[in-house]
């Protein structure tokens, strides 16, 4: 049995939601044919509390306007690990120190990752940019 396809819109809107507001490593796990409790874990990070906040309000500002509401909230209030529980998916937003110290994607390593189409696509193009132009600067100085 594989994650719901109600499940996996869910955690399509939330990971790009997160992803929206710059979330770092945004994973979508299906941990269905472990748990019988939820279908996906929606995994992402922050390097402080007030983005971890933010993607908070934003991941359920877009679950709202898609017709969701939370059945649990736990944690919004510190910034360090915040759990949205949707029953059919639940939502890890935490400190970069959070993630790296529980490791939730160790935990549920055997766990297929769901791909989500369009994850990651947020970023600001500048950053490539100049990424490029410094490397062809570097390449033509070594000829």
């Amino acid at each position: 049995m594989s994650a719901s396809v109600e499940a996996v819109k869910m955690a399509t809107v939330a990971a790009l939601a997160a992803d929206e507001k710059l979330a770092a490593e945004v994973v979508v796990l299906d941990v269905s044919e472990q748990l019988v409790i939820t279908d996906c874990f929606v995994i992402a990070s922050a390097p402080n509390e007030r983005q971890v906040n933010a993607i908070v309000d934003n991941v359920e500002d877009k679950l709202r306007e898609a017709g969701y509401k939370p059945v649990r909230r736990e944690g919004t209030r510190e910034g360090r690990w915040a759990l949205l529980d949707y029953v059919e998916i639940v939502i890890h937003i935490q400190h970069n120190d959070e993630r790296d110290f529980y490791g939730l994607e160790r935990l549920w390593k055997d766990c297929p990752q769901v791909p989500i189409e369009g994850l990651g696509t947020t970023r600001p193009a500048a950053d490539t940019d100049e990424a490029d132009a410094a490397g062809s600067t570097e390449a033509e100085a070594h000829e």
